[in-house]
């Protein structure tokens, strides 16, 4: 179900990158393309993951390009077997892809409308527990880009070997922001960000808590606000045991990228050779 909720997010950036006319995005990590209705071919779509060996390899979510390099891209891709196959091939081969890639993305989604959040506009003041960095207080509800503590290292070292910089743009119901790997990975390791346990509970009770980093969207830029907002549908999937588990989750709406997204996009494309 989370799953799901992820996948609408990618679409709508990809959407929204696409409007933009100068660049397109590319679903890049297995979670684009990676089934999302029937429970059954999404375990066995890891289970083939697991067995190429690259189940425990970290991929950003998305690859931005420029337009231009479009034909160039798509070659690359069907020579790679096509977009459905490209989280079973190993980087090594899909160097051609990556070298026209402008930036990185790894997207993160809230079931929130960001806009109407309590703390939203808020002020960052000296917080005791951040040592007297600004900060909200820690019941604080306000728009945050979550960045997993366990991803951190992975995406780090990633972005290390190819080069490509990675920015994590997190989704909400009517707003999306963006942060660049980097300047997140500052703001933590400086203490203006200190990590906070999430317990992530699965239908049949099992909990797991993960640390999570919630950076405050003031650290951000805006990635785009909704041009229509989407719809919530309900929704239900059936595991193997025959129980049924509702949910409801986002369809369709459309996003608009902000030009000072565009920017930071303009900013990587200078700098990335062409």
């Amino acid at each position: 179900m989370r799953w799901s909720q992820g996948v609408w997010s990618e679409k709508r950036l990809i959407e929204a990158v696409e409007e933009t006319g100068k660049y397109f995005a590319l679903a890049y990590g297995p979670s684009g393309v990676a089934p999302d209705q029937d429970p059954r071919a999404f375990e066995l779509y890891f289970e083939r993951l697991e067995a190429a060996g690259l189940g425990g390899v970290k991929r950003p979510d998305l690859l931005v390009f420029r337009q231009s390099d479009r034909a160039a891209v798509d070659r690359a891709v069907r020579q790679a077997g096509g977009a459905s196959e490209l989280p079973f091939v190993p980087e090594a081969q899909l160097k051609e892809i990556l070298r026209r890639a402008i930036i990185a993305v790894e997207c993160e989604n809230s079931l929130w409308k960001a806009s109407r959040m309590p703390k939203f506009g808020a002020q960052l003041t000296p917080q005791r527990r951040l040592g007297g960095r600004a900060g909200l207080p820690k019941s604080a509800v306000a728009p945050t880009i979550i960045l997993k503590r366990e991803d951190l290292a992975p995406l780090a070292e990633w972005q290390r070997a190819s080069g490509i910089p990675i920015h994590i743009w997190h989704v909400f119901y009517d707003l999306a922001y963006g942060i660049a790997l980097d300047r997140a990975s500052k703001l933590i390791a400086d203490g203006d960000i200190a990590p906070t346990e999430q317990v992530f509970q699965a239908p049949g009770g099992a909990t797991t808590r993960k640390a999570i980093y919630k950076v405050y969207y003031q650290h951000a830029y805006p990635v785009g606000g909704a041009l229509s907002e989407p719809a919530l549908v309900a929704d239900s999937i059936e595991d193997k045991n025959g129980h049924i588990l509702p949910y409801v989750r986002f369809q369709g709406g459309r996003l608009a990228m902000d030009p000072l997204a565009v920017k930071v996009i303009d900013q990587a494309s200078s700098t990335r050779g062409k």
